[in-house]
């Protein structure tokens, strides 16, 4: 029973690091778009959220390949639930 608590904490950990990567990409396109050098915003935050997001994988994961597929397994949820929640907002409010 101890393992299904871990493993279902490894995956709601997952979904708060997807949570906070796809908030990042939303932060960075906001700044970027406005900004003189885009590409710096851009790049940058791609290899910081990628960079958080993997120190995140592992510290979850723990060593252990079941806590990394689930915290895998609630990143992909995360992308899937910022997908759907995207396509549902008018195309007026994504543009302020």
């Amino acid at each position: 029973m101890h393992d299904v608590a871990g493993i279902a904490l490894a995956c709601a950990s997952g979904g708060a690091l997807g949570a906070g990567f796809f908030a990042g990409l939303y932060w960075t396109i906001q700044r970027g778009l406005s900004s003189t050098h885009p590409a710096l915003w851009f790049l940058g935050s791609l290899i910081v959220r990628t960079a958080l997001l993997l120190l995140g994988f592992y510290f979850v994961a723990g060593g252990h390949w079941q806590r990394l597929l689930a915290c895998m397994v609630g990143f992909l949820m995360a992308r899937l639930i910022v997908s759907r929640s995207a396509r549902a907002l008018p195309e007026a409010s994504l543009a302020t």
